[in-house]
């Protein structure tokens, strides 16, 4: 069974507002925000942290549900990397997306991609994960 939608589950979400979406049956998560004042840097546009936040989630629980159907299971993330395309603004609905691409027991690779409720393309990441072993689970 998924994990459904996960709110306030962490501190990170209950700070930022952001919601995690484990139900598309796809094997991808998703990270939902609405951009608020708290996520703009000086010039009003989302802060770069935060779309770099928003596509570790969404990439982290795609790797989880690559574990598990929960969508639960710990992943650390081992490495990432962020382009920024274009920027987001305050009232714009937001989508991180992750997409597993390849590794094996112990690792995963996983792209991810930022979008607003359009489609436009705000953000790419990729990454490296290791799902924690099953001892270390808490």
């Amino acid at each position: 069974m998924s994990g459904g939608l996960l709110h306030d589950e962490t501190g990170t979400q209950r700070t930022l507002g952001y919601v995690l979406d484990l139900t598309a049956g796809d094997g991808s998560a998703r990270c939902r925000l609405t951009v608020d004042a708290r996520h703009t840097n000086r010039h009003g546009a989302l802060h770069g942290g935060i779309v770099a936040c928003l596509l570790d989630n969404a990439m982290g629980a795609t790797g989880s549900l690559s574990v598990d159907d929960s969508g639960l299971w710990p992943m650390v993330t081992l490495s990432m990397t962020t382009n920024f395309v274009a920027a987001a603004n305050e009232g714009d609905e937001l989508t991180a997306t992750g997409r597993l691409t390849g590794g094996g027991r112990s690792i995963r690779f996983i792209d991810g991609e930022l979008r607003d409720r359009v489609g436009r393309l705000i953000a790419t990441a990729t990454g490296t994960f290791k799902p924690l072993p099953k001892e270390r689970r808490a």
